[in-house]
């Protein structure tokens, strides 16, 4: 009874030690390594695709740049194709006078002198590191470029047309002034 008596106190608490059971804590421990294991892979994963996100925007930089000088070397083809055949249809029409000549040419010329000024600025962007300009300031610097090719293309067309326009009139003119009556 003694024993019972002591060990089963009437009036008292028994608060217990802490058991630590080896199983559970070295679960535990394998849990911690693992999620540690987990995070640096999770960490080594962001930074693969922080390279990869870089890595595209630069080749996608490239391709706007390369985009554009494609588009601008396109406008300067036409540009020739027009200078080779229309304006020397142009200038050997018989419709367009001596004096007339001069300005056509010089009006080709302002657009042509452009050109040339777009196509040296260009290399000089692509291969001068002396301007210090960044990928993508680069890339809108050619688009800006692009856009005024496009323009130099509209106006070189607009004028090709106003010349032909022009000449089909005083063709015409010609035709009904020079016309024979048979009445």
């Amino acid at each position: 009874m003694f024993t019972v008596a002591f060990l089963f106190p009437r009036n008292g608490t028994a608060q217990g030690m802490p058991v630590y059971d080896n199983t559970n804590f070295i679960s535990l421990v394998k849990q911690l390594l693992e999620s540690g294991k987990q995070t640096a892979e999770m960490i080594k994963s962001v930074k693969f695709l922080k390279d990869a996100k870089e890595a595209i925007e630069k080749v996608s930089s490239v391709v706007e740049q390369l985009n554009a000088v494609q588009e601008i070397a396109a406008n300067n083809q036409r540009l020739i194709n027009v200078m080779q055949n229309d304006l020397q249809d142009i200038l050997n029409s018989p419709y367009i006078k001596p004096e007339e000549v001069t300005r056509v040419v010089e009006s080709f010329d302002v657009i042509v002198q452009n050109s040339l000024d777009t196509v040296d600025f260009m290399g000089e962007i692509l291969s001068s590191d002396n301007l210090k300009m960044s990928d993508a300031e680069r890339a809108e610097v050619l688009k800006q470029k692009e856009l005024e090719s496009k323009q130099m293309v509209s106006n070189i067309n607009s004028k090709t047309k106003r010349y032909k326009d022009i000449i089909s009139f005083r063709k015409m003119q010609d035709k009904v002034n020079n016309r024979e009556t048979d009445y």
